[in-house]
């Protein structure tokens, strides 16, 4: 097999699989500073624990493609500076975003992670790779839902239209 030999950490990384490494590290380093401007923002308790969550898992994220990058001789995206501290009543009403604004923005980006995590782990031959995305994947199939659940409770839900009525069959 060459340079593939089994053992994935000893295999070259391909083109794909390092653009998605620092392109996904990268968009983790932006999703804290938005994460930190949430909770900032944020006045629910209950979305204010997701989005510290979502905070701890993006820095896992950040932490294991970075090292993944360095151990492979490629320097990581760089990071953001943190976020000035702000209290909530400081922000004024025009400028700031609403519990309902940040819990549809997180469940939208938490959406796009998934579609994104597969799309990486279809496409890596590196098994170690695919394994470290389909975790990812697994941690924002468990915030998705938490986030539905969150929406529904607080009422902030906005669903497409619904069919309330059952058809008729029609017979032709």
């Amino acid at each position: 097999m060459g340079v593939l030999n089994g053992n994935p950490k000893d295999e070259p990384l391909h083109y794909g699989e390092i653009f998605n490494l620092w392109t996904f590290s990268a968009a983790a380093k932006m999703a804290m500073s938005t994460y930190q401007a949430y909770h900032y923002h944020a006045g629910d308790q209950d979305l204010k624990k997701i989005i510290d969550d979502l905070m701890d898992q993006a820095q896992h994220e950040i932490k294991d493609c970075d090292k993944l990058l360095k151990n492979n001789g490629f320097t990581p995206p760089p990071s953001l500076p943190d976020r000035p501290s702000v209290k909530l009543e400081d922000i004024p009403a025009g400028a700031r975003f609403s519990d309902q604004e940040i819990a549809a923005a997180l469940s939208s980006g938490v959406s796009l992670s998934l579609v994104v995590c597969s799309q990486i782990m279809g496409m890596s031959i590196r098994e170690d790779i695919g394994m470290m995305f389909m975790k990812i994947h697994a941690q924002m199939a468990a915030f998705g839902l938490a986030l539905l659940k969150l929406n529904k409770e607080k009422g902030w839900l906005v669903p497409p239209p619904l069919e309330l009525k059952k058809r008729e069959p029609v017979h032709a």
